[in-house]
Parts: structure tokens; sequence; C-alpha cells
């Protein structure tokens, strides 16, 4: 079977993806999924797609991800594995759509505006 990529992002990560069939192996960043994501629930939120449609121990996955924090990253890895898993076989877009793994969160970060110390907050107003 040939090499599928995809991509996914969230906040300011982005997550390319190689899907190929395998065991199930997860590499992100040339480390295990278990070493980059500590955090079981990471994990979990990495798992979602393939335990959805039971690809869990069916695909080996190779990750290259960058920018943005833990949890933005873990999203970002999710919405690429869904879409990865739609280019393989198109029938399972509408159980993947019903829970929701492939659409991109548009939320970002606010820019800061001049003349406040953030983006809404401003500084302390003093009457006299």
């Amino acid at each position: 079977m040939e090499v599928v990529n995809a991509l996914g992002r969230r906040k300011r990560a982005i997550a390319r993806i190689f899907v190929s069939e395998g065991t199930g192996k997860i590499t992100i960043n040339k480390r295990d999924l278990a070493e980059y994501f500590p955090s079981t629930i990471l994990q979990y939120v990495v798992k979602q797609p393939l335990n959805k449609l039971d690809a869990a121990e069916k695909y080996d996955i190779k990750v290259n991800l960058c920018g943005g924090g833990f949890t933005g990253q873990s999203q970002a890895l999710r919405l690429a594995i869904a879409r990865a898993l739609v280019k393989m076989n198109a029938e399972d877009k509408a159980a993947l759509r019903a829970e929701g793994f492939m659409t991109r969160d548009p939320r970002s970060v606010e820019r800061k505006k001049p003349g406040q110390p953030k983006a809404r907050r401003r500084f302390q107003f003093s009457k006299r």
C-alpha cells in the first residue's frame, strides 16, 4: 500500500503526517508517542480518530510536529490523522465528522493592540 500524507493545524501548531500499513506505531519527531506526549489525556486525543474506526493497530504513522504548545499539537495531530484516514477510505468521513474530528478549529490568539498591555486589557485609568 502507498503512503498517504495529510496536514493538520491548530493555533500555531502544524502536524505533517505520513500514514502507511503497519502495526500501530506512532512516531513523532523521531520519538515514540508515549515519550513525546507523556500525558495519557493527550495520547487519548491523538488516538481518537483511530479508536473510532477500530484502526489503531492497522497503520504506522510518522509525524513532523512544530509550533504551538502540547495541547495545540495534539489537536493538530488528531485533525491530520482524521484527514489521512478519509484519504484512505472516503466512507469513514461521516463517522469522523459526527465526532467533530474533521473540523479545523479556527480560534487563535488575538493580536496585541497599540497603547494597551494586552489584546483587550487597558492600562489602569487614573482620574487625577
